[in-house]
């Protein structure tokens, strides 16, 4: 069982039939006096007979089966309304006040809009962005065209590029000045990454005259699909409406045989960011992509890349998908970079399949000295949640799966007499719920694992039923942000039957089941149910919080459920097992303070936290400046800064100095599990201390 569950069978006779559909049209008709454009390809586009059966179908399917049931009513309009310029304009560019004053008469009709299958809204609004759009991107192409070099950087001038929260433009001129300056900021970032004016000239213009050639492509189903998602995403964020051809995307992304790089993607204003890796991936092994890094341009093997930004999210993946074996390359800004650094790399990646054994469940020996002692720690790093379900249905006696893993790798951790072990969730995205449950049986000596709400308020529980804990010694279990879902559910149960440490950081906060229900046009991801740990808290938008906490690489405002708008909120109900005494709450105080001030030493850590507040210091900056002396010297100093970090960890660990920094040293260090020894991974290495200083304290578990 996954945390995705195959299409639920829901009677569909309460849903608007086939043959026969009554509009009820109660929309005004918004003035045109001051915004009327030359015809574009666009303009005629209006919605077909079977996208408005759709939406009347996903009203009633959220109405009816959504696992909290909001009503439909003025204040979930409010959402829709909001969300819906938000994902049109984020950035407060194209739209101007008077605009948004016409649309914010409907700001409170569009649940009526909705319940009566009128589409005609969503249309409009959209509509009138695309015509926007296309101003604005004729206006920088004729500022381009003037000549990169009749661009003045001398001046003092500055551009707010953090705009979410910005006042509407009044006008036409105010908007004409503000893409004045996004021009001059573009060309001054190429200018500093190292183009000349010939290719400068060439990049930018190719990509607004891509992004105007894009806007003519636009159909009728893409408005339909960018409306209807967001009122289901006004539910929860993994509640989709997927058109027809997105559908189809997603069996291939569930069924496992799409040929491509292994990366979760989505939309992040112009650009597409990468949310996670799947865990021996394409893009996994080559340790040159990581979570939060924007993509920019895509290539096919050694062809022209091609720049992307701001193409829809579904034709970058197009482009990135290919036959297995291929090459593709991508031009990525990594997010270790300051806010206003374009500057990026280039990354190829072969496709292929991600195999299931490369996914599997591997052991290593941590050795550390304390005390003038030798220590062994086994380490078992889980990168999924597997289950060969064809051999297990088959009834073939050596399917594959985590748990089948992770016994074998602890009874040979066992014959070499380690002193304890780490389990590894790092990056784990989840997999199997049946795996999380089985998983946790080996540690604990009987009971619950994990509850499952569903909309109907019935808990549903899975228990292990096999008496006796198969490894019953000294335990930690190592997590940061990108562990969810599965490695969320047992981190959970873990926590709650006090059978390890929990140390790393605050897991993703994955605690919803989907289900696909098939519509007359498309599907509907629907959010059905939630999980519960067996102490009753939910693992939803909270996640699992460390007993000890190690600062995180990842930012949490860019990654995680907290991240998604309109996320479901952390709840508890009643817990399914009674609570029982801590074994490491009197000593997590002197663990803590042991781990402050060893790391408060240990170079390593030290890099990481100095590398993380000069990131929170640099994304305060909401404004940069379009004077390229003074954009440099900015330049200059956050790589002298960073150039400063990396040499005292250096040279604290006896190493040669750099002279400069290049974008293969920049990546993050503490948080690579496939270091080639364990002790070299500070996060692990650490964690073992952690787990060590326990056994100290706690003379009795030492003794297991």
């Amino acid at each position: 069982m996954r945390d995705q569950l195959p299409p639920r069978r829901i009677s569909m006779k309460h849903f608007i039939p086939g043959s026969a559909l009554a509009l009820c049209i109660g929309l005004g008709t918004l003035s045109m006096s001051a915004n009327t454009f030359a015809a574009n390809s666009w303009d005629k586009l209006q919605p077909d007979r079977d996208e408005v059966v759709a939406s009347l179908n996903v009203v009633e399917l959220l109405k009816r089966h959504h696992y909290s049931k909001p009503p439909l009513n003025d204040a979930r309009s409010v959402i829709i309304y909001d969300s819906y310029i938000k994902l049109l304009d984020p950035s407060r560019s194209y739209f101007t006040a008077a605009d948004i004053a016409e649309f914010d008469k409907w700001k409170t009709q569009f649940d009526d809009f909705l319940k009566n299958g009128n589409l005609d809204p969503g249309f409009i609004i959209y509509k009138r962005y695309l015509d926007r759009v296309k101003a604005r991107l004729d206006f920088a192409l004729t500022e381009l065209n003037k000549g990169v070099d009749k661009f003045d950087f001398t001046t003092k001038e500055t551009l707010l590029v953090e705009r979410k929260d910005a006042p509407w433009l009044k006008n036409e001129a105010e908007l004409d000045d503000l893409w004045r300056k996004r021009v001059k900021d573009e060309v001054l970032r190429q200018k500093i990454a190292g183009k000349d004016a010939a290719q400068i000239q060439e990049t930018l213009s190719k990509r607004y005259k891509n992004q105007l050639a894009r806007l003519d492509q636009t159909r009728a189903e893409d408005i339909f699909q960018a409306y209807i998602n967001t009122f289901a995403q006004s539910y929860d964020p993994h509640t989709n409406y997927l058109s027809p051809d997105n559908a189809e995307n997603f069996d291939i992304n569930m069924s496992l045989s799409l040929e491509g790089i292994g990366a979760v993607l989505q939309s992040d204003n112009d650009q597409v960011k990468i949310v996670r890796l799947v865990p021996a991936g394409p893009a996994d092994k080559t340790k040159q992509v990581a979570p939060a890094d924007k993509i920019i341009g895509v290539a096919q093997g050694d062809k022209e890349m091609v720049d992307v930004v701001g193409w829809r999210l579904d034709e970058v993946v197009k482009l990135i998908r290919g036959p297995k074996g291929s090459t593709v390359r991508l031009e990525v800004i990594p997010h270790t970079n300051a806010p206003n650094d374009q500057t990026s790399k280039i990354v190829s990646i072969t496709r292929e399949a991600v195999k299931l054994e490369e996914q599997a469940a591997k052991k290593s020996i941590l050795n550390l000295k304390e005390n003038g002692r030798d220590y062994k720690l086994g380490v078992i790093e889980i990168p999924a949640f597997y289950l060969d379900f064809k051999a297990f249905r088959a009834g073939d006696p050596d399917y594959k799966s985590t748990t089948r893993d992770v016994r074998k790798l602890l009874t040979e951790l066992q014959k070499e007499k380690v002193d304890g072990v780490v389990i590894d969730l790092r990056n784990n995205g989840g997999g199997s719920l049946q795996e999380a449950t089985e998983l946790t049986s080996l540690f604990i000596e009987k009971g619950p694992t994990v509850l499952v709400r569903n909309a109907d308020g019935r808990v549903d529980v899975l228990e292990d039923e096999n008496p006796g804990a198969f490894y019953k010694g000294p335990l930690a279990l190592l997590v940061n942000r990108l562990s969810a879902s599965a490695s969320e559910i047992f981190a959970g149960a873990m926590q709650d039957y006090h059978r390890a440490l929990i140390v790393g950081g605050q897991t993703f906060g994955k605690g919803t089941v989907q289900t696909i229900q098939p519509l007359n046009h498309g599907e509907l991801k629907l959010t059905l149910a939630k999980f519960y740990r067996v102490s009753g808290q939910s693992t939803q938008h909270q996640g699992v919080l460390p007993d000890i906490a190690y600062p995180s690489i990842i930012d949490t405002k860019e990654i995680g459920e907290s991240a998604l708008p309109e996320a479901m909120p952390w709840d508890t109900i009643r817990p399914a097992i009674k609570p029982a005494s801590d074994p490491f709450k009197p000593y997590l105080a002197k663990l803590t303070a042991d781990h402050d001030a060893r790391t408060v030493k240990d170079p390593e850590f030290i890099y990481i936290r100095d590398r993380l507040a000069l990131a929170e210091q640099l994304m305060k900056e909401k404004t940069v400046s379009l004077n390229e002396a003074d954009r440099r010297a900015q330049h200059s100093d956050i790589e002298a800064k960073q150039l400063a970090l990396e040499n005292t960890r250096r040279k604290a660990k006896g190493e040669e100095p750099l002279k400069e920094l290049k974008k293969e040293d920049e990546d993050a260090l503490g948080a690579d599990p496939d270091k080639t020894k364990p002790e070299d991974d500070a996060y692990l290495a650490e964690t073992g201390r952690i787990l060590l200083d326990y056994l100290k304290l706690n003379t009795s578990v030492a003794k297991h």
